[in-house]
């Protein structure tokens, strides 16, 4: 890929920050936008902006027609097998929430198993901790090995009839690792278990194909891939969506009311209460276009030459911890780090004077912090626009970052 070129169709990072240029290494939390979600976003407004699903009028079927259109380009993006199975969403902590609070809360009983990782975002990890103190069942948390990766043997002594539900990052947002989701869902399928896949840190990153992991559900957020913030999506097999009561309750969910009666709205439908967050869906359209266009399997390769880049030269900072695997073929572009003798806030601090913009913090993730015995790190995340030379940078503001806190003890 022509990373430059790319890099101009990204109005931010031309940007000077702190009297440097902008150094943007924080994409697990959110990425930079290009211009073409930017301009369709624009354009939205400027030109045919309505409520969908209502009106009759020009502007509305336009409207309307982009929504749909949009909820197509997600359904081929991950390879769904119907649009009736793509929900639109706030974000992926909503779409686990709405699991949570349907099927889980109608299903899991007392007694039942959960079973999540030691690496899950709190928001894949706090509502089935809420569900199970609810409902008195039991959630069991499956360790990492010391290198990082996914452990399949505790996984496997897990596994019982009790289980009912397996949640997993596809990606963890701290390590950077990627967890073996297929063989996951299949052990778990054959304990009798449903598995609820976080997508959020790896549909921006590698090709995703919901069919061939067999998952029962997936979730994302569209602001970690190159999308607007407020608007995800869940994923979820036809059959379970048709089993589930709905989430919230209101206009466009439903298909008739009565003043004794009332009939749910067919899928997806049932599940988007309320107006949509169009705007938010018309942008992830045009993000997932871009995408496409550069080449997801290209994206992958260019970020794994770049996080073996970054772990190799970060390696060498005096005094660097690095967590999680240091293998770039088991893991995404996420480095989490910390310095020996230096809180990862002023890390975050320091960087920040050089134009660097990092992540410092639990990363919502205390259970993995705790399993580390830090309250924090440091996080350098890459996503396609980022260089080799934005890591040479951010090794040399390391470097010097540690010279500072030398000359200070």
């Amino acid at each position: 890929m022509d990373i430059e070129r790319i890099r101009k169709d990204f109005p931010v990072l031309s940007r000077i920050v702190r009297d440097k240029p902008l150094v943007y290494l924080d994409n697990a939390a959110t990425t930079q936008k290009p211009a073409v979600v930017i301009d369709a976003i624009a354009n939205l407004y400027r030109q045919y902006n309505s409520n969908v699903h209502r009106g009759v009028y020009l502007l509305a079927e336009e409207t309307t027609q982009a929504y749909e259109d949009s909820r197509e380009a997600l359904r081929r993006f991950i390879n769904a097998e119907s649009t009736q199975e793509i929900v639109f969403t706030r974000n992926a902590t909503e779409a686990i929430n709405l699991i949570a609070y349907t099927w889980a809360e109608a299903t899991i009983k007392a007694g039942d198993e959960i079973i999540v990782s030691i690496m899950e975002h709190h928001s894949n990890y706090v509502p089935w901790f809420r569900l199970a103190h609810k409902k008195g069942a039991a959630v069991k948390i499956i360790p990492s090995k010391t290198d990082g990766t996914f452990d399949m043997d505790a996984y496997k002594s897990m596994l019982s009839k009790k289980t009912k539900l397996v949640g997993i990052a596809h990606m963890s947002n701290v390590y950077g690792t990627i967890n073996p989701v297929k063989e996951i869902t299949s052990l778990a399928h054959k304990a009798g278990a449903a598995v609820v896949v976080d997508g959020a840190q790896s549909a921006p990153h590698i090709k995703i194909d919901v069919e061939d992991l067999d998952c029962d559900f997936f979730v994302l957020s569209g602001h970690k891939m190159l999308g607007p913030t407020g608007i995800g999506a869940l994923y979820a097999r036809k059959a379970y969506l048709e089993s589930m009561e709905p989430f919230l309750s209101g206009g466009e969910m439903i298909l008739r009311v009565t003043l004794d009666n009332v009939v749910y709205n067919e899928l997806p439908y049932k599940f988007e209460a309320g107006t949509p967050n169009y705007e938010g869906a018309i942008g992830l359209k045009a993000a997932i276009e871009y995408l496409e266009s550069l080449g997801r399997d290209n994206i992958e390769a260019y970020e794994r030459e770049l996080t073996a880049y970054g772990l190799e030269q970060m390696q060498k900072v005096p005094g660097i911890i690095i967590y999680g695997p240091t293998d770039p073929s088991k893991k995404g572009g996420i480095i989490a780090f910390n310095m020996e003798g230096i809180h990862s806030h002023d890390i975050g601090t320091i960087l920040d004077n050089e134009g660097i913009a990092i992540r410092a913090g639990h990363h919502c993730a205390q259970p993995l912090m705790i399993d580390c015995g830090v309250s924090a790190m440091a996080r350098a995340s890459f996503y396609f626009y980022n260089t080799k030379q934005e890591i040479d940078i951010l090794v040399r503001a390391l470097k010097k970052t540690k010279e500072l806190f030398g000359h200070v003890a």
